[in-house]
């Protein structure tokens, strides 16, 4: 009898050790699906592009950028802040390199803070939740096609934010063999240029 039930904890364990396994894997495609959908973490929306023209009123943009743990990777924005009008479209960069003598891929997740204010923070073009696959010693310039829509202005709770901070953190992704087979020194992803002023410079090539 005891060896019975010593055998079905044995197997209730494995399973829960098999199903965290599993969603270690999927943490971060299930994180995107799971803000989308409650908007928690300050999820974002998606746009093509501002409905109408910009207004005068501006708020200033954070760029943060986190490295998890297992990634011996760089990754940083290129900017550290944007002052952008409402409504109009900005362009922001952020690197990813690879010090190491190894291919290493990252994807990255993000959030927007203050809460109250990702509804209205629209990606127009976006690197986050794509496997980015880096070469020894290769560097990635990856944009943030953005704008912050002038709706914020008509929400009670996010009317009066002057700051809005976009973080991304990158973590450990396991590329396909064609992905890690890829090879380089340097590349820059290419988006539509905004409308206005607001781009970030790019970082100088090697």
């Amino acid at each position: 009898m005891a060896r019975s039930s010593d055998g079905r904890i044995a197997g209730r364990l494995g399973a829960v050790a098999l199903t965290m396994l599993t969603l270690s894997f999927a943490a971060v495609p299930f994180y995107d699906w799971f803000c989308r959908v409650t908007g928690y973490g300050g999820a974002t929306s998606t746009a093509a592009a501002p409905e109408g023209p910009a207004r005068p009123e501006t708020v200033i943009v954070r760029f943060d950028a986190n490295t998890a743990p297992g990634l011996p990777a760089i990754f940083r924005p290129v900017q550290r802040t944007m002052e952008v009008r409402l409504g109009e479209s900005a362009l922001a960069f952020y690197e990813f390199s690879n010090p190491t003598d190894q291919p290493l891929a990252g994807t990255a997740s993000f959030n927007v803070t203050p809460y109250s204010t990702g509804a209205y923070f629209a990606k127009v073009a976006c690197f986050c939740f794509e496997i980015q696959v880096l070469q020894p010693g290769e560097r990635q310039e990856m944009p943030v096609s953005f704008f912050v829509d002038p709706a914020i202005l008509q929400d009670a709770e996010a009317k009066g934010v002057r700051t809005i901070t976009l973080s991304y953190t990158m973590h450990a992704s396991t590329p396909t063999a064609e992905r890690a087979a890829g090879a380089g020194t340097t590349r820059v992803a290419s988006v539509a240029a905004p409308r206005g002023p607001h781009a970030a410079p790019r970082a100088p090539e090697n």
